[in-house]
């Protein structure tokens, strides 16, 4: 039987975090997987990192700041068989809740 499993992320590198480790460490198909935010606005999350904190490089502008909205959800269907690997591997990188329907 078929399930997804959702997790909800505070920082867009926590997400792709969790995306490279369902995909490379427990082998998920990338095209089982969709990254999106929790609500209508765009969104990368509700705190700063990575990709989002300036560089702090010499002669880079910053081009502005993230909109930081709402969590970031990162789903996945998958066999139940996988379904708590998929859940272990999001809590690893920092989901704040993970849920699976």
């Amino acid at each position: 039987m078929q399930s997804t499993i959702t997790g909800q992320f505070s920082t867009r590198r926590e997400a792709e975090l969790a995306v490279e480790r369902l995909v490379q460490e427990i082998g998920i198909d990338r095209s089982s997987v969709s990254v999106a935010p929790r609500g209508a606005a765009n969104s990368a999350g509700t705190r700063v990192a990575g990709a989002d904190a300036e560089s702090g490089h010499p002669g880079v502008e910053k081009h502005g700041d993230p909109e930081l909205n709402d969590l970031i959800e990162v789903s996945v269907g998958c066999s139940e068989a996988d379904a708590g690997k998929i859940e272990t591997a999001m809590k690893s990188v920092g989901a704040r809740h993970v849920a699976g329907s």
